[in-house]
């Protein structure tokens, strides 16, 4: 597991190829998926518009338990986004992974916390930007100040808090995952005996780890709507 990441540096800036390669795979992924789901509309769908309207009942099922429809409804395209491209993203990493000359090149982009964290601080940057638009940036400030003025400090540790629970949350999970992975790996390549004993744990430790890279998709499209909820509803 002590492989590098492929640097790149451009313009004084430091680039992860690895990170780029795999985000781009992944975008691309959900890209199909989504084009392949809508390319024959049906009254009646079938196949893999079957799946996409399901994904999109999954979540409009999380959004509305979290608050009413006519508000949340606006969050329906980012709910799906992210539920895909972090579903795909966690399995990327799961069936191998691609090691050149020392540089690992293939991997979940959700096993670095530099994507994790990203993702978790465009959730949280986006909640701020959309609780001011629908609240009015006024009567948004004074729910810093609710339900007592001195809990200020506190609601402010919070957003930090949430950024980082939100993002590591998900790095800690498939990031453990993949290593337990390579460490099994490891005993198919000490002999026959070694491959035979390393077989079950390698195929019940990846039926593990989607349900986990699932789960953990579906926490954080949860708690994105969760964020939405406390920003822009004002029962929150």
């Amino acid at each position: 597991m002590n492989h590098e990441a492929p640097l790149y540096e451009f313009m004084g800036l430091t680039f992860n190829l690895a990170n780029v390669l795999m985000i781009t795979v992944a975008s691309a992924i959900v890209f199909l998926l989504a084009v392949a789901s809508t390319r024959r509309m049906a009254l009646k769908p079938t196949g893999m518009q079957n799946f996409l309207e399901w994904v999109m009942d999954f979540v409009k099922g999380i959004i509305k338990s979290n608050m009413d429809w006519k508000t949340g409804g606006r969050f329906h395209i980012l709910g799906i986004t992210l539920i895909m491209y972090i579903f795909v993203s966690n399995m990327l990493g799961l069936p191998f992974s691609i090691v050149i000359d020392g540089k690992l090149w293939w991997k979940s982009p959700t096993a670095d916390p530099a994507i994790t964290l990203t993702l978790s601080s465009m959730v949280v940057i986006l909640s701020h930007y959309y609780g001011i638009k629908m609240k009015g940036i006024g009567e948004y400030g004074k729910d810093f100040f609710r339900p007592m003025w001195f809990l200020i400090p506190l609601k402010i540790i919070e957003e930090f808090a949430n950024t980082l629970t939100l993002g590591l949350r998900l790095y800690g999970n498939i990031y453990a995952g993949e290593v337990l992975l390579a460490l099994i790996a490891g005993g198919l390549a000490t002999g026959v005996g070694g491959t035979i004993a390393a077989i079950v744990p390698m195929i019940a430790w990846q039926g593990f780890s989607i349900f986990v890279g699932s789960i953990q998709a579906f926490i954080f499209c949860m708690l994105t709507m969760v964020y939405m909820a406390h920003k822009v509803s004002h029962d929150h």
